[in-house]
């Protein structure tokens, strides 16, 4: 009862979708469930599609970004079956020196696969001299939760959240497995000496946090670090990562099983992190960006939480490391959205999910007037 209270308070507090002030453009289609975007300092973009492919989009005369019709060559085969496949690019900090850019995939067979992290040299002709970085301990049978989202920290390391495999849930809170955590490695793949469980009998040393489900968005602002998971039925949560803190899955939970079965009587226990947030009844949350360019004044200082049951995206307001009131928008596209990126441009930009999948360009409507911000 708590937590479907708890739920409606979290609805009570989405603010009224603003008039528009934006319009929406198509700048590829017909993508086969793209997952990730990130863009490359001279201007062009990789989008990677869940099957396993890595698409370019470059500037065309007129500076608008255009996809080039073959895919990169060089990607390494991928485990696509079920939610398996290719997610997250990441584009090293040092790019202008090392060419490099960053995977995530899903390695393996059905019953024997893992989490595996990458890098690779980008240049004319495709990926070049790939070298595993990470590849998570052990191998699961199921092809569920992998969690695959990366962001840089401040000091060139790479946090990377690993799924819970969705077998053994409380692998989340044990030490000798990656299942369930988010990984931190330096960008060969070396284990940074200050990693809160480096130094501890029976723990993987790049265990940074533990207690996740299925963490799927992840993005530094400043010198902090943010994420968001799925729970079950209810129970998405938006989190602050620390070193070492837990984060309660599978004691704590705001969710249910898909059942409706109760999965723990706890919603907060001693030693657990409770979430900055929840959503229930679920909006099942995927890409996660930070927001502070000048096109849209209004939403400056915000977090955008992509949304595939939602189809749409989250507005959450952040002031003094707390959210404040959400704003639901996008949802008059009717598609589930699996990432939301702020560009260089200032611009955002959007993936929706579908065997046709299309990469969308949020800009100011010049016809209309900003809209205000919601009280």
């Amino acid at each position: 009862m708590r937590a479907v209270v708890l739920g409606l308070l979290a609805l009570l507090c989405v603010a009224p979708p603003a008039a528009a002030g934006y319009r929406i453009e198509t700048v590829a289609e017909g993508l086969m469930h793209p997952w990730s975007i990130a863009f490359l300092p001279d201007g062009r973009a990789l989008v990677t599609e869940r099957p396993g492919r890595l698409r370019l989009l470059e500037p065309d005369a007129a500076g608008r970004l255009v996809l080039r019709e073959t895919p990169v060559p060089g990607v390494p085969g991928v485990l696509a079956r079920g939610q398996a496949g290719l997610f997250d690019v990441a584009i090293d900090p040092r790019f202008a020196t090392t060419g490099r850019v960053y995977l995530s995939y899903a390695h393996g067979t059905p019953t024997a696969n893992h989490l595996r992290v990458a890098h690779a040299r980008l240049g004319p002709d495709g990926l070049a001299e790939l070298t595993p970085v990470l590849t998570t301990q052990p191998a699961k049978s199921h092809t569920q939760h992998f969690g695959g989202r990366m962001a840089w920290q401040a000091d060139d390391t790479l946090v990377v959240g690993v799924g819970d495999g969705n077998l053994v849930r409380t692998d989340a809170l044990r030490l000798h497995t990656h299942l369930g955590k988010h990984l931190r490695i330096d960008r060969d793949g070396g284990i940074p000496p200050d990693n809160p469980f480096a130094t501890r009998t029976g723990a993987r040393p790049e265990i940074y946090s533990i207690g996740h489900r299925n963490p799927q968005g992840l993005v530094r602002v400043g010198g902090l670090l943010y994420a968001h998971e799925h729970g079950a039925r209810g129970g998405d949560e938006l989190n602050r990562i620390d070193a070492g803190a837990n984060y309660g899955w599978p004691i704590t939970t705001d969710g249910v099983d898909y059942t409706g079965a109760r999965i723990t009587p706890y919603t907060r226990w001693p030693g657990v992190t409770p979430p900055l947030l929840h959503w229930t009844p679920s909006i099942a949350p995927a890409g996660l960006t930070w927001y502070d360019g000048a096109l849209f004044p209004h939403w400056r200082s915000s977090l955008f939480v992509a949304a595939l049951v939602e189809r749409g995206v989250r507005r959450v307001p952040m002031k003094g490391g707390r959210p404040g009131a959400q704003e639901v928008l996008f949802t008059e596209l009717g598609e589930r959205i699996r990432d939301v990126r702020a560009g260089p441009d200032g611009a955002l930009y959007l993936l929706t999910d579908s065997m046709q999948g299309r990469v969308l360009r949020i800009v100011p409507d010049a016809s209309a007037a900003p809209p205000s911000p919601p009280r």
